[in-house]
C-alpha cells in the first residue's frame, strides 16, 4: 500500500494544528508510519509460512494459526492508522470548504462586503468543534484498538509455545511461533506510541477548551 498519499494529505493539516497537533503528526510519520512501512511489515511477512507444529495432520497447522492469530498485527494496525488519520482529513476539508465558500463570494463581485471568513484557518465557529471533535475521535480510535489488541493478545505479548488442541488435531499439539522476542518488541513500542499519542490528542483538547 502507498502510504506516501496518506503523508502527503496529513502535512496539509500541519499549518492549522496547535503544537500539540504537530508533535502528534511527526510521532504518526516518524514512530508509528515510519515503523510500520519500514520494518513492521517484513517482521510479520513469515509468521503463517514458519508457524509450526510438531503434527502432519492436514488442517492442524491451519486451525491452530487461526485460532491464535484471529487478526494479523499488521493488519489492524494499518486500519488503525487510516481511522486515526481521517479526522485531520476532516478538518483540511473543513477549511477547504471555508476558502472555497470565499471564493464564490469574491467571483460574485462582493469584494466590498465584510468576508465571511477573514482567516479561513482559524479554528473559530465550527471548524473549532471540527478540530475538537477530531481530537476526541482520535483519541478514541487508539484506545479501541489498544483494546482489541488486549483481547486478542493477552498482555500484548505472544509466547513462544502455544498448545492446541482443536480438531483436526490428533490431540494436544505443540505449535511455536516465528521470532515472537522481535514481534513483541514491536508490538509493545507500537502500543507505547499509540499511549503517547493519546495522551497529547487529551492534552490538546483541554488546551483547546481552556484556550476558548
Amino acid at each position: 500500500m502507498n502510504w506516501s498519499v496518506f503523508e502527503g494529505l496529513l502535512s496539509g493539516v500541519n499549518k492549522y494544528s496547535t503544537a500539540f497537533g504537530r508533535i502528534w503528526l511527526s510521532l504518526v510519520f516518524v514512530f508509528r508510519l515510519l515503523v510500520y512501512v519500514v520494518a513492521a511489515e517484513r517482521v510479520w511477512s513469515d509468521d503463517h509460512k514458519d508457524f509450526d507444529c510438531n503434527t502432519r495432520q492436514p488442517g492442524c497447522t491451519n486451525v491452530c494459526f487461526d485460532h491464535f492469530f484471529p487478526v494479523s498485527h499488521i493488519r489492524l494496525w494499518a486500519l488503525q492508522l487510516i481511522l486515526v488519520t481521517c479526522p485531520s482529513l476532516l478538518v483540511i476539508m473543513h477549511v477547504a470548504y471555508r476558502e472555497a465558500k470565499e471564493q464564490r463570494l469574491r467571483e460574485a463581485g462582493r469584494d466590498g462586503c465584510r468576508r465571511i471568513y477573514p482567516n479561513p484557518g482559524k479554528k473559530r465557529g465550527g471548524l473549532w468543534w471540527t478540530y475538537l471533535l477530531s481530537l476526541v475521535f482520535k483519541a478514541g480510535v487508539d484506545v479501541v484498538f489498544l483494546y482489541i489488541f488486549y483481547r486478542f493478545y493477552r498482555n500484548y505479548t505472544l509466547p513462544r509455545l502455544v498448545k492446541c488442541e482443536l480438531h483436526p488435531c490428533p490431540n494436544v499439539v505443540d505449535c511455536f511461533i516465528s521470532r515472537p522476542t522481535e514481534k513483541n518488541i514491536f508490538t509493545l513500542f507500537m502500543v507505547a506510541t499509540t499511549c503517547v499519542c493519546i495522551v497529547l490528542s487529551l492534552i490538546e483538547a483541554a488546551y483547546l477548551v481552556g484556550k476558548r
